[in-house]
């Protein structure tokens, strides 16, 4: 099992790991839109693109971190406040991974830590 930590980050304040890598597999812990480099929190008012905009940063950088490309996702799971966001989601989607498609859930909940809008979670395979 290997710990990923985006290099020039600071660690998590809570007891968890950016992302794991164990069996050929990166399991990101749920990447928030925090910025990942800098821990500059966006506002909870903030744009629910800005938001996904710093959350696919954020995903890009751990990825990059493992030596990985986006074509390498497998599997993302996306927590989300406001159903009505689902477009936007997808869109962002779409332009993120292009015409790689990987299997998807996206779970409305209530509420999310910090009053956020979106918390992503993704699975890579290690080629």
């Amino acid at each position: 099992m290997q710990k990923i930590q985006v290099s020039n980050s600071p660690k998590p304040v809570g007891h968890y790991s950016q992302a794991i890598v164990s069996n050929g597999l990166l399991f990101t812990s749920g990447i928030l839109p925090i910025k990942i480099k800098t821990s500059e929190k966006l506002s909870p008012e903030s744009t629910i693109n800005k938001q996904l905009e710093v959350v696919f940063q954020n995903l890009e950088q751990i990825l990059k971190e493992a030596s990985l490309t986006p074509n390498e996702v497998v599997k993302t799971t996306v927590y989300i406040t406001n159903g009505e966001d689902w477009g936007i989601i997808n869109q962002t989607f779409a332009d993120f991974f292009g015409e790689h498609r990987p299997a998807r859930s996206i779970i409305p909940v209530s509420a999310l830590h910090f009053g956020y809008k979106i918390e992503l979670e993704a699975i890579a395979e290690m080629l």
